[in-house]
């Protein structure tokens, strides 16, 4: 009971190390602020702009389908962010990771004082592939109003 114990806690581990984000700061951090105010740009900010950090973050281990990984590494960095102060991300995209279906068989057997053994194994895999998403947290000195009907994904939290 205890190994098993002790394998579900670094098999959670490494599922919450294998989706951190991380920041570089390169600038100088604001006061935290509410994800939701955080902008996404995709193309150029609307004006000049100060560059604080540069964020990189995964979808996380368990996210399957491509528009709900981009759904989480949007939202991911609009958080990490939002936590440097900064009301926007200059987004510079985006990379797939490894991953996907794997099987595995395994047999064996052997002969223990006087009496044989044998067993075998089918282990299946079916962990979905990451998607890593880079920006730059930047703050906007005065960034205009949205724009109607721009979609922007609701910040996870």
């Amino acid at each position: 009971m205890r190994l098993s114990h002790a394998f579900a806690i670094a098999v959670v581990a490494l599922s919450a190390a294998a989706c951190a984000s991380s920041a570089l700061v390169t600038g100088r951090p604001r006061p935290p602020i509410d994800p939701a105010q955080v902008r996404v740009y995709f193309s150029a900010p609307p004006g000049p702009y100060e560059e604080i950090a540069r964020l990189q973050t995964g979808s996380g281990a368990f996210t399957y389908g491509e528009q709900n990984k981009m759904n989480s590494v949007i939202a991911k960095l609009r958080k990490e962010a939002a936590k440097l102060g900064a009301n926007g991300v200059l987004f510079t995209g985006t990379e797939d990771g490894y991953g996907g279906s794997s099987v595995g068989v395994g047999a064996g057997g052997g002969r223990v004082g006087g009496s044989s053994f044998s067993s075998g194994g089918i282990g299946v895999s079916i962990s979905p592939s990451q998607k890593y998403a880079y920006g730059l947290a930047i703050y906007v000195a005065n960034p205009p109003p949205a724009q109607y009907g721009t979609p922007v994904p609701p910040p996870n939290k």
